[in-house]
């Protein structure tokens, strides 16, 4: 809305790319719990890291965006104060 279609796309991307990362340690960890309910022999995590990188990645973005809706919010002030003068 804004104008910052670069921004916008990146912040897009990274947290899409958090979430799918995140939403792959969750499977991992379900799966992990079904097989100990089920009594299967448990296996170490393929990518322990996942969600916190996918957690950190998620909240990188965030802020972000939300750097960039302080910077649009300045803008808009400033240009509103050159309106009225």
């Amino acid at each position: 809305m804004a104008g910052r279609i670069c921004a916008g796309i990146g912040q897009l991307i990274l947290a899409v790319a958090g979430f799918i990362m995140f939403t792959g340690w969750f499977i991992q960890m379900c799966l992990d719990t079904y097989r100990s309910l089920k009594g299967i022999d448990a296996e170490p995590l393929p990518f322990p890291w996942l969600g916190r990188a996918g957690a950190l990645t998620f909240l990188a973005t965030w802020l972000w965006s939300l750097i960039t809706s302080f910077s649009v919010l300045r803008e808009g002030q400033r240009n509103e104060k050159t309106k009225l003068t």
